[in-house]
């Protein structure tokens, strides 16, 4: 049904939204998270911009069928997030950050283990 490479792909993204979920876990809350330079911010950050990347790379691959199954909204604010924090990190907004993790990713997860599970 779907190539093993972009179930591979699905896969990164759910560790990496897995990952963003125990960084905020350690820290309590998303702010704290997010307001800690040294680990927190940085680590959240580069995982989104992970995701972003392997989402891009589902695209290049002509993987519609699982793309399909997500919000085209959510797959473009995932690019443009990637954009914002590649070439403006100092100024990205941590209230759009904190939005993405509470409302974004669990849908995102949520659509990636319905897809997974269909393999």
């Amino acid at each position: 049904m779907f190539e093993q490479e972009d179930l591979k792909r699905l896969e990164i993204i759910q560790k990496k939204i897995e990952l963003i979920e125990e960084i905020v876990n350690d820290f309590g809350k998303i702010t704290k998270a997010l307001d800690d330079e040294k680990m927190g911010k940085p680590s959240i950050l580069m995982h989104l911009i992970a995701i972003a990347e392997q989402f891009n790379k589902l695209k290049d691959n002509n993987a519609f069928e699982i793309l399909s199954q997500f919000d085209k909204q959510d797959l473009k604010g995932s690019y443009d997030m990637r954009n914002f924090i590649a070439h403006d990190y100092e100024g990205v907004s941590i209230s759009i950050v904190e939005l993405v993790i509470k409302e974004k990713l669990p849908k995102m997860k949520e659509t990636v283990l319905k897809v997974l599970s269909q393999k």
